[in-house]
């Protein structure tokens, strides 16, 4: 599981540390569980990307994870960001990300959403229906101009799960580019005072790791940005990473901007690595409570991780905490919650003699966990820990009992 883990990650007699501290020394300060971030592992692989792009755009993908401390991060390394709510909005806020490099996403923006990011001075809104525009349009003009890309859905159905694919005519994010719907909303925006078309965007879906569906896209977009008389082109994220020993290896950034580049030309190219980024660099810390047959139980489950519950998506974990010299046997990792769809490892090989107290690290754990954490049977969230050099720290904290119920009446 070497490629699995964060790119500090050592292990000591038998001890995961990252970024220079023990887990277990994690645990004692901050608790379990909870997500410890690699911040050198974040900090490189937005370099990565930038340096396989350096004539282009880096938005980071704020729905994979985001919070006020990695958008200070992204806005120091120089790459961009974009959201896709009022609430991600609020947090590029907080985090004192310049306007002029967010871009603003979604399906289904309300006109107050719209007008704080107008207000507000957003570098590029992207218009995903003609509803919107309605919205839009009056925000605008007497003096006031805002920059839109159109979200076209290409007619790309991704190599991915179907629940994450958004590239295909069935989709609820875009105007369709077979059907005229992209044209007609570019002329559009092109006739309407205060709107500036500023390119076009489209996104294919997510966890990809074949490269061709993206040229396909972008080949498709390329010839609709020469028929509308844009030259910028928006083509999302959707890169996968490995969450299991013997996931297939996904393509690096310089190799996805390559199969883009061989597609669009000179034409402006921007990307929105969201995953590839936040992924990798993140562990789950768990302790075990209770081993029973070939249950082994956590304290967590699916309200900090319900991607298993929801995706069926696989994942692995280990013991972290030290070393065992005890046969393996084959187990399921399940959390705390009241469903007895709440597992978060199959299949699990584990040694023998885990017993309640021990700790279990879940790598890969970075991107759409504590984006998509719920309360559940009334549970906290976990804190992330952002773990550099020696240094810990909370840069989201963990929630309380007292969290949950100041929201009562």
């Amino acid at each position: 599981m070497e490629n699995l883990w964060p790119r500090t990650a050592t292990w000591t007699g038998g001890e995961l540390s990252i970024g220079g501290l023990g887990v277990r020394e994690l645990a004692e300060r901050h608790g379990t569980p909870a997500y410890l971030l690699d911040q050198a592992d974040f900090e490189a692989r937005c370099q990565a990307w930038l340096d396989a792009l350096p004539d282009g755009d880096v938005h980071y993908g704020g729905k994979a994870f985001l919070c006020p401390e990695i958008v200070r991060w992204i806005a120091r390394l120089g790459l961009s960001l974009d959201v896709c709510t009022g609430g991600e909005l609020a947090v590029a806020q907080a985090g004192g990300m310049p306007p002029a490099r967010v871009v603003f996403h979604g399906n289904n923006k309300s006109a107050e959403e719209l007008r704080r990011a107008v207000e507000w001075g957003i570098g590029c809104i992207v218009v995903d229906s003609f509803a919107e525009l309605d919205r839009l349009a009056p925000l605008v003009g007497g003096g006031i101009t805002q920059r839109v890309m159109i979200r076209v859905t290409p007619g790309v159905d991704a190599a991915t799960h179907k629940a994450i694919a958004t590239g295909g005519e069935d989709s609820k994010f875009g105007f369709s580019l077979a059907r005229g719907d992209a044209l007609r909303a570019a002329r559009r925006i092109q006739d309407t005072p205060g709107l500036e078309l500023h390119g076009l965007h489209s996104h294919i879906g997510s966890q990809i790791f074949d490269t061709a569906g993206f040229a396909q896209a972008a080949a498709k977009m390329a010839t609709f940005a020469g028929e509308v008389g844009v030259d910028r082109l928006d083509l999302g994220g959707g890169l996968g990473v490995a969450y299991r020993p013997g996931d297939p290896e996904p393509p690096t950034p310089f190799d996805v901007v390559t199969a883009l580049r061989k597609e669009i030309g000179d034409l402006h190219l921007a990307v929105e690595p969201g995953r590839s980024i936040a992924g990798p660099t993140t562990v789950a810390l768990y302790r075990v409570g209770t081993v029973k047959d070939a249950y082994v139980s956590v304290d967590g489950g699916m309200s900090d991780n319900p991607r298993p519950a929801m995706y069926g998506s696989p994942y692995t974990a280990a013991l972290a905490s030290r070393r065992s010299q005890a046969p393996l046997r084959e187990v399921t990792v399940v959390g705390k919650h009241c469903e007895s769809g709440d597992i978060l490892v199959r299949d699990l090989s584990l040694p023998a003699d885990v017993v309640p107290g021990d700790l279990l690290a879940v790598p890969v754990s970075g991107a759409y966990q504590r984006s998509m954490a719920s309360n559940y049977n009334h549970v906290p969230r976990p804190p992330v820990i952002a773990v550099h050099e020696g240094i810990s720290r909370e840069i989201v904290r963990r929630e309380t009992e007292a969290d949950l119920l100041r929201l009562y009446a």
